[in-house]
């Protein structure tokens, strides 16, 4: 489901909300909802509102478990960490509670941070079902969401729940949760927006599948849903 609006402010006041209501009908059933973040700069104005009124008093945090869907191997104080931004733009400002905030560690080696994580997320899920309630993340001008990179080996793992690896174009090692894991989420929400999204929007949406192009395209939950939010300037190639 595609949801368009006229610019990011609008966009991430809907995401909002929608974001909002699906915490509130998931806890009717169930005791804890299961949240993946995602990083850069996209989700700040997101986080900043979901951290004020009405959402912060609607939202019952303390119900919340949260994880990230990747993460640059660079210290937590690094402003390029992606956690460092959450924690500044939504997560110290809410009653969450802190043994059910998951962070990606970039204290230790990559790998084993991977492994680590890994291990976590096998106490929540098991090999079979749905995943985690929610997971957000966003989409890149190159096509790339979570860090499965154009042309990179991780966009086809098909065991591994969470991987760590070298980018070489960004002389760095990223953590990064797969395909696998991420589609077998109850749902999967893109933030999008800007004009330099146009094109590899256009792409993963109405092109040729060609997911080491356009990795966005490997995200395709098997019985949960998939929601693009995405401003007009992002949609304008979209037929």
């Amino acid at each position: 489901m595609i949801h368009i609006e006229k610019d990011p402010q609008a966009l991430s006041q809907s995401l909002a909300e929608w974001i909002t209501q699906t915490i509130e009908t998931t806890l009717q059933t169930k005791d804890r909802f299961t949240w993946v973040l995602t990083g850069g700069n996209s989700p700040k104005l997101l986080y900043e509102l979901l951290a004020s009124g009405p959402y912060q008093e609607r939202i019952a945090w303390e119900k919340l478990h949260i994880f990230w869907g990747d993460e640059r191997a660079v210290p937590f104080n690094d402003d390029r960490n992606n956690a460092k931004m959450t924690y500044e733009h939504l997560l110290n400002k809410v009653p969450v509670t802190p043994g059910q905030v998951h962070v990606m560690r970039t204290d230790i080696e990559p790998e084993q941070s991977a492994q680590e994580y890994q291990k976590i997320l096998h106490e929540y899920f098991s090999k079979q079902g749905n995943s985690f309630d929610l997971v957000l993340s966003g989409m890149g001008d190159d096509g790339h969401t979570l860090s499965l990179f154009p042309g990179t080996k991780v966009i086809h793992e098909k065991e591994a729940w969470v991987k760590a690896f070298y980018l070489e174009s960004q002389k760095m090692y990223r953590i990064t949760l797969t395909a696998p894991i991420v589609n077998r989420a109850t749902a999967v929400a893109f933030l999008t927006f800007g004009a330099n999204k146009a094109k590899a929007l256009h792409q993963v949406l109405e092109g040729t599948s060609n997911v080491d192009l356009y990795p966005s395209q490997i995200i395709q939950p098997v019985s949960g849903n998939l929601h693009w939010f995405v401003d007009k300037a992002a949609a304008s190639l979209l037929m």
